[in-house]
């Protein structure tokens, strides 16, 4: 993991040539017409085939669009069908602005598979002094309060703790609907878009799940 110094010396650098070249995109290059399928941060190895993979990691991952996430994202209105992300959205400054963006770029009826880190089951996992519920990284912790934190906020890389209450309400205010909390990961209500991405992610207590998925929809035309 690249310390919070090196990260900032990167965009610090490189913000404005991600932005360009997201601009150059949405402008000239992003589809206007047919089936259009949006990965959010693939990172190194998630990488997924017959999608437009965005990120802002280009030296030790692989993307098809660079471009920094924190910024309007690389599309058009309304020209996207899918847009899945996967443990990302906790890293952003500012969810409410990404559920927004995410919004216009969907097609109406459009859908959006988002997960990170389930603060709910953590919540609870504390609550019960559970230590086991919780891994050792980024750093290896022995009380219950020092795992919590390590999972909640990994070395001060997550900026906001995920809860299915939390995304309801920044999700339904950028104007999405149907939305729907997946038991586990691999668990999806629209099969039809997302069961590919189902393989990417990996999850071992289905009872009470690491992970918090939620999916949800823009409305279609006339509703």
């Amino acid at each position: 993991m690249l310390s919070r110094k090196a990260k900032a010396v990167f965009y610090y650098a490189a913000g404005p040539l991600m932005q360009i070249n997201g601009l150059i995109y949405r402008h000239f290059r992003a589809p206007k017409k047919g089936e259009l399928k949006v990965h959010l941060g693939p990172g190194q190895k998630n990488y997924l085939d017959g999608w437009v993979n965005v990120d802002a990691n280009t030296f030790t991952g692989k993307c098809d669009v660079w471009a920094d996430l924190r910024n309007p994202l690389p599309f058009r209105n309304e020209t996207v069908d899918a847009m899945y992300s996967h443990h990302v959205i906790e890293h952003l400054p500012n969810i409410e602005h990404h559920f927004k963006e995410a919004h216009r770029c969907l097609k109406p009826g459009g859908v959006y598979r988002v997960g990170g880190p389930n603060g709910d089951s953590a919540i609870a996992k504390f609550v019960e002094n559970d230590k086991q519920w919780f891994g050792d990284f980024p750093d290896k912790r022995d009380s219950i309060g020092g795992r919590f934190e390590n999972f909640v906020f990994c070395r001060q890389e997550h900026l906001t703790i995920l809860t299915y209450s939390y995304l309801e309400e920044v999700m339904g205010k950028a104007g999405f609907i149907n939305l729907q909390q997946c038991k586990c990961v691999k668990e999806t209500n629209h099969p039809e878009f997302f069961q590919e991405c189902l393989s990417k992610e990996s999850e071992s207590d289905f009872d009470v799940p690491h992970t918090l998925i939620v999916e949800g929809a823009k409305p279609a035309k006339g509703v």
